[in-house]
């Protein structure tokens, strides 16, 4: 299954100068949790604002940059059909883990989203979620992780 996974302020903004515009323990801890043991797919940015593979996990890293040097539990691969194809060999679930143009790629092929509601409005932020990112899901679940944070899960209806 093909998920996207995002924390979200109340503008649907997801980044500021490259980086995430906030750090809630709660958040990072149920991203990890979540996506550990399957396959996460992200941006050359996203990439390099990380730095480095996620632990116990397939980083895929979507890129057309030669230069991304190869390491352990990393695959770079130049579009979303290369992933897609290589999505179908995995016994795991692949994560789409942004920035903004990959969940835009990745918009169609998305069947499930998980949305951290971050309680916050940032100021600036220049990187958001693809416009009707939700348009023909629904919300079937919602939890609350702590630190006045809410997960929602929406599947497409």
């Amino acid at each position: 299954m093909i998920i996207g996974i995002a924390a979200v302020d109340r503008k649907n903004a997801i980044g500021k100068g490259g980086k995430l515009p906030w750090h809630y323990s709660a958040d990072m801890k149920f991203f990890r949790e979540t996506t550990t043991g399957h396959a996460v797919v992200m941006g050359r940015k996203t990439w390099l604002t990380i730095g480095k593979p996620l632990k116990d996990r397939l980083n895929i890293v979507l890129s057309r940059d030669p230069n991304i040097e190869p390491q352990d539990s990393l695959l770079v691969l130049t579009d979303v059909d290369s992933v897609i194809s290589f999505n179908n060999s995995l016994t795991t679930d692949l994560f789409v883990i942004g920035g903004a143009q990959i969940y835009q790629a990745f918009q169609p092929h998305i069947e499930k989203w998980i949305i951290t509601e971050v309680p916050l409005t940032v100021s600036g932020a220049d990187a958001f979620m693809p416009e009707g990112y939700l348009d023909g899901f629904k919300e079937v679940d919602s939890k609350s992780i702590g630190d006045d944070l809410v997960v929602k899960f929406y599947e497409r209806g």
